[in-house]
């Protein structure tokens, strides 16, 4: 697959990706800042379309399906979580209008969202402000898996999830997000290499190609690679 933005068309930002991942699996797709991580999520979200190449969902060109089926089976938890001006349980519900007051408590729970939810005083209809301004990132992360869970989505897309939280958001984070995953095609983004240890395959991108793919483990065997160079940063071997 090769892709420019059409405000820059000289500049490939994607240059032969060539990525299979089977259902159920888990993918990470790792790499240093403008290597094109976020892009092909966004073609993915078919947010643009590629130059050239195609993107296949159960083996059917992902441009056949209705737009609408495509983004409704796919649920995104990014970094920077947007949250509308309402309440907690408004927020939650917009993963899936239709759910019952019974399945936004437990999609909560699953979250790890359910304590601190009970610990404000109007509870579910505790109003987070405009853009969640009222909860901390990691009360803002929870809601959105939340929702993501209440919406059920067979794709599931991590986009820098725990990047911004400090330790103890992280571990309730994470936590969440392994349920969340169960059963789920998820595709990672990650910053942090100790969230994506154990995805069946992660792939390093260097400006726009694939440099290195492989497990954790597997990786790691090559000394001068990239992703040995990312991970000495981050662990002490």
């Amino acid at each position: 697959m090769f892709f420019a933005y059409p405000s820059r068309p000289e500049k490939l930002v994607l240059k032969g990706i060539d990525i299979s991942v089977s259902p159920g699996e888990r993918i990470a797709l790792v790499g240093m800042s403008g290597a094109g991580k976020s892009t092909l999520t966004q073609l993915l979200m078919q947010f643009y379309k590629a130059d050239k190449g195609e993107i296949f969902i159960d083996d059917f060109p992902i441009n056949k399906y209705d737009l609408s089926d495509v983004r409704g089976n796919m649920a995104i938890v990014p970094q920077d979580v947007m949250l509308f001006g309402g309440s907690i349980k408004d927020n939650i519900a917009y993963g899936n209008p239709s759910a019952s007051d019974s399945d936004i408590m437990e999609a909560a729970k699953k979250a790890n969202a359910w304590e601190f939810i009970e610990g404000f005083p109007s509870k579910m209809d505790t109003i987070v402000g405009e853009r969640g301004v009222k909860l901390s990132g990691g009360q803002k992360q929870r809601v959105a898996i939340a929702r993501a869970i209440l919406k059920d989505p067979a794709i599931l897309i991590l986009d820098e999830a725990t990047s911004s939280l400090d330790a103890e958001s992280e571990r309730l984070v994470q936590e969440a997000l392994q349920l969340l995953m169960v059963g789920r095609t998820s595709i990672i983004i990650a910053h942090r290499l100790a969230t994506i240890k154990d995805v069946n395959q992660i792939y390093v991108l260097e400006n726009g190609t694939i440099a290195e793919k492989g497990t954790h483990q597997e990786l790691l065997q090559n000394e001068n690679g990239l992703y040995t160079s990312l991970a000495k940063l981050q662990f002490e071997y």
